[in-house]
C-alpha cells in the first residue's frame, strides 16, 4: 500500500507517466478529481479553486488571504482523499503539501522544452512561438506560486525523491523505475504513517471550517484532539473562543478542541 505524487509541467507527459503507473499498480489515479471533490464540500466554484492552485497570488490576494482560503479547501480534500492509500496523484502541488510524510514517494516528471513545445502544437493545434509563450509563461507562474505560497520553488529538487527527464527516456521506462522505487520498504504504508496522515487531515479539514472566519488559523491535531491558534482581540477572547469551537465541532473525528487566541500582530 502507497502514495504516489507526479509533480510535472504542461506537456511534459507526466500524466501519461501517472496513467501507466497507477494501470501498472491497479492504483487510483486522481488530479482534477480534488478539485472537484473539493468544490462540491466547500460549496466554491470549480474556476476559482483552478485559479488558486495554478496562479501566483495578486497584490489583492496578499490582503484579503483570498488565495490562502482556496488552498486550505483544496489541501482538505486532497489528504482526506489520500486516506484511501494505493493512490497515485498527478499535478496540482501535491508535493508541497505532502512533504512531512516520508512514505509518500515524490516524483518530478520533467522534459526538453522543445518536446513540450511541439506536443502542445499538436495537442493545441497552435504555431511554435504561440506554444513557446504558453509553456514558458505556465512554467514562470507555477514557480511564482510556490515561492509565494510555500516559500520553495517547485524546480527545487530537494521536494523530490526522484526526478526523471523524459527525453532519451521513455515513459515506459520511466514508470518501470518509479515500480522498483515503490517497491522499497520506505514508501510502504506503515499503521504510523497512516496515523499521521489521519492527524494531519483531520487538522485541514478543521482549518477549512475556520479559514473564511478566521484567516489567519492554525491548526494541529493528533488522535481526535485538535488545537487551535486564531488570530483575534484578547478583550473578545470568550466569543472567539466559542464561535471557533461551534465551526470545529461540526468535522467529523474531532473528539475535543482547545482554542488559543493569539493577540493581532502590527503585520496582521
Amino acid at each position: 500500500m502507497s502514495i504516489i505524487t507526479i509533480s510535472r509541467g504542461s506537456y511534459s507527459r507526466g500524466k501519461e507517466v501517472a496513467e501507466k503507473l497507477a494501470r501498472a499498480l491497479n492504483y487510483e489515479c486522481i488530479s482534477r478529481e480534488i478539485i472537484l471533490e473539493a468544490s462540491e464540500q466547500f460549496n466554491i466554484p470549480e474556476l476559482k479553486l483552478v485559479r488558486a492552485i495554478h496562479d501566483a497570488p495578486t497584490i489583492l490576494d496578499r490582503f484579503t488571504s483570498g488565495k490562502e482560503r482556496f488552498i486550505a479547501f483544496f489541501r482538505a480534500s486532497l489528504l482526506t482523499h489520500l486516506q484511501r492509500d494505493n493512490v497515485v496523484f498527478h499535478g496540482l502541488g501535491s508535493h508541497f503539501f505532502l512533504q512531512q510524510f516520508p512514505h509518500v514517494l515524490k516524483v518530478r516528471i520533467s522534459a526538453n522544452l522543445e518536446d513540450r513545445v511541439r506536443e502542445e502544437m499538436i495537442r493545441e493545434n497552435i504555431p511554435a512561438d504561440e506554444a513557446r509563450m504558453v509553456l514558458v509563461n505556465d512554467d514562470d507562474e507555477r514557480r511564482r506560486w510556490g515561492l509565494q505560497i510555500f516559500g520553495h520553488d517547485s524546480w527545487n529538487a530537494l521536494l523530490y525523491d526522484m526526478i526523471l527527464h523524459i527525453g532519451n527516456m521513455t515513459v515506459d521506462q520511466a514508470v518501470s523505475i518509479i515500480l522498483h522505487a515503490v517497491e522499497q520498504p520506505c514508501f510502504k504504508s506503515t499503521p504510523e504513517s497512516q496515523r499521521m496522515l489521519a492527524d494531519e487531515a483531520l487538522s485541514a479539514q478543521v482549518e477549512a471550517s475556520l479559514v473564511t472566519a478566521f484567516p489567519k488559523v492554525v491548526v494541529d491535531s493528533g488522535n481526535g484532539e485538535v488545537f487551535i491558534n486564531v488570530r483575534g482581540s484578547r478583550a473578545d477572547e470568550k466569543n472567539i473562543s466559542k464561535k471557533v469551537k461551534r465551526l470545529a465541532e461540526k468535522v467529523e473525528g474531532v473528539k475535543s478542541i482547545q482554542v488559543n487566541v493569539v493577540p493581532f500582530m502590527v503585520e496582521d
